[in-house]
C-alpha cells in the first residue's frame, strides 16, 4: 500500500469512528516541564493531552486530518506546541529538535521500508542526550493470526490497516543508531465471553549519545 492509501485508510477510520483511543494514557515517563517533545501518530490526542497537561511543549503529527481535528479539540496546546499533518517517514523538523520522541503503536503500521525510514527520522530529530520511547505489538500477541500476512510478521485486516508484530531483537535492530536503555515485552490477558486471549506488546527506550 502506498502512502496515500495508508493515509486514506486511517482517515476513514477516524472519520467513521471518531475518538478511537479513549481512556487515560498509561506508562508515560516523567518529562521535565517546558521540554519540547514529539509524538509521532498523535491520533485523537490521548497521549499528547497528558504530556501537555504535564507542562511539555508538545508537537503532534498524524496522517489523518480527521484525527488532527479531534486532537486539536482535545489538547490544550501550550506556547510553542503544534498539531501538524505530517508523515513519520519525512519529518518536517530540523535535526536534534526534540528532547523526547514518542512512537507509540505507530511505526508498526508501516511496511518494512517505512518502518526503517521512520526510525531513522525519529533518531534524526532527537536531541543528543534525549530519549525515544517506542511501543509495538509483539509476535506473542494472539491477533497476529487474524488477517492476511502481507510481509513476514505484518498482518493486513479487513479494515485495510496493516500491523507488524515485532520481536525484541527486531526493535533493537530498528533503532541501531541509538543506545538502548531497555526493551521488554509486556503481557496481559484479554477475556472475551469467558475465553482468554494473550495480548503482548514490546516497550523500548533508547537514548542518543551526546
Amino acid at each position: 500500500m502506498n502512502r496515500e492509501g495508508e493515509a486514506g485508510t486511517w482517515e476513514r477510520e477516524y472519520a467513521a469512528k471518531g475518538r478511537i483511543w479513549g481512556g487515560a494514557a498509561h506508562n508515560l515517563p516523567e518529562i521535565p516541564r517546558g521540554e519540547r517533545v514529539l509524538e509521532i501518530g498523535c491520533g485523537n490526542g490521548k497521549t499528547s493531552r497528558t504530556l501537555t497537561e504535564r507542562g511539555c511543549e508538545v508537537v503532534g503529527i498524524d496522517l489523518s486530518r480527521s484525527a488532527l481535528d479531534l486532537c486539536r479539540s482535545e489538547v490544550p496546546i501550550n506556547a510553542g506546541g503544534e498539531i501538524l499533518l505530517a508523515d513519520a517517514r519525512s519529518l518536517p523538523f530540523e535535526d536534534r529538535a526534540f528532547f523526547a520522541v514518542f512512537a507509540l503503536h505507530v511505526i508498526g503500521h508501516l511496511p518494512k521500508e517505512g518502518r526503517e525510514r521512520a526510525a531513522q527520522e525519529a533518531s534524526r530529530v532527537l536531541r543528543p542526550g534525549g530519549t525515544l520511547y517506542f511501543t509495538g505489538f509483539s509476535r506473542e500477541d494472539f491477533r497476529i493470526g487474524n488477517g492476511s500476512e502481507i510481509e513476514p510478521g505484518t498482518i493486513l485486516r479487513k479494515n485495510g490497516i496493516a500491523t507488524h508484530y515485532f520481536s525484541e531483537e527486531e526493535v533493537s535492530d530498528l533503532f541501531d543508531g541509538l543506545c538502548p536503555l531497555g526493551c521488554t515485552t509486556r503481557r496481559w490477558t484479554l477475556t472475551v465471553r469467558g475465553q482468554a486471549f494473550p495480548r503482548a506488546e514490546i516497550a523500548a527506550i533508547f537514548t542518543k549519545k551526546s
